[in-house]
């Protein structure tokens, strides 16, 4: 598995999970039938596909950014080490005769 797609699951499978569960909580409290867009009233099983995708895009976009944000320090860091430990190196190769 290459790490963008371990990446892209470690984001859309808890994502997944979550929109599941939120799917659950509101639709305990809202009912799906009494919902209308406009004039359109669609049927429940619509109401349920629809939000079930719209809760998954939104806790994946908030994961990503999470997870976005976590790796950029991380990269900064690694480099920032690599390039001291590239300078030691260079500076005692320098001295030896």
């Amino acid at each position: 598995m290459t790490p963008r797609a371990l990446h892209l699951a470690q984001i859309l499978w808890p994502a997944f999970i979550m929109a599941g569960i939120l799917e659950m909580v509101v639709f305990s409290m809202v009912d799906p039938s009494a919902m209308s867009v406009g004039s359109w009233q669609p049927d429940a099983r619509t109401t349920y596909s629809l939000a079930f995708f719209v809760f998954w895009a939104l806790v994946s976009a908030a994961s990503g950014l999470s997870h976005l944000m976590m790796r950029e320090p991380t990269a900064s860091v690694s480099g920032a080490r690599r390039s001291r430990r590239h300078l030691r190196r260079g500076v005692a190769m320098q001295h030896q005769p």
